[in-house]
């Protein structure tokens, strides 16, 4: 046995080296996944790179497996970077999950966002925009991650403010876009109300959709149905039909 900091005998005569907490090579390929960005120094890209590969292998490992069966240990062993270095960036694995969550419905929001304005009509943009959904929700990723296992993962009025915040603004423009084809003069609680019932509709068929044996199948019935709503809606428009009023609750 040698002293500490001793040659070995065996080795040529060089100590073996310690090893780092995160080894070069690991930290090289983190650095290299974010350009360098003037006045940004090395440490902070390396801090963002190393969220990134977190990111990046959770939401791999979430939607294979679901949250349950993850474990933080595979997550920092497929990031190579040590677990000290997830909790110096994330609480624990829910905050991680929240991380992924957040992403994964950003993207799903920002597609349904490009297919609503690539149309002027109205009914066209609320076609698309229908369309551009339900092929969010069949997203492994999406599915997985937004609709299996976020409810239970965030508790249902997390997941419900998250989603509202990303989805329920482009709801109500396209509502408001179909109902001034109509000519209707409503006020804004009867948009909202409008809205609101398309959203619930949109969230439960996209719920069903993701769970469904044949998600395909399943979002073809769901666009025919919805559509067919919108057909009605557009039928009464045309037609000129009035909008019922609305009692006034103080006074009925």
């Amino acid at each position: 046995m040698t002293a500490e900091g001793a040659p070995h005998p065996t080795d040529g005569g060089a100590p073996p080296p310690r090893l780092p907490r995160v080894t070069k090579s690991a930290r090289g390929r983190l650095v290299g996944k974010v350009p360098h960005v003037p006045g940004m120094s090395r440490r902070a890209e390396y801090s963002a790179s190393t969220r990134r590969a977190l990111i990046d292998v959770a939401e791999e490992l979430f939607t294979e497996q679901g949250y349950a069966a993850t474990s933080l240990d595979a997550i920092v062993a497929g990031a190579d970077v040590t677990k000290g270095a997830l909790y110096h960036h994330y609480s624990g694995k829910q905050a991680l999950f929240e991380a992924v969550f957040e992403r994964v419905e950003s993207a799903g929001a920002q597609s349904i966002q490009d297919a609503l304005t690539s149309d002027q009509d109205p009914w066209d943009k609320a076609a698309s925009g229908l369309r551009a959904f339900l092929e969010v929700v069949r997203q492994p990723s999406y599915s997985r991650i937004v609709i299996q296992d976020g409810p239970s993962v965030l508790g249902y009025e997390r997941f419900r403010e998250q989603e509202e915040q990303s989805t329920f603004a482009y709801v109500l423009d396209t509502v408001r876009a179909v109902l001034n084809y109509g000519d209707w003069s409503l006020d804004d609680d009867m948009e909202h109300t409008f809205a609101r019932i398309f959203f619930g509709a949109m969230s439960s068929s996209g719920a069903s959709v993701s769970r469904a044996d044949d998600p395909d199948a399943a979002a073809e019935r769901v666009e025919v149905a919805i559509g067919f709503i919108l057909a009605g809606l557009r039928a009464l428009a045309d037609q000129g039909a009035q909008m019922p009023t609305v009692p006034d609750a103080a006074t009925s």
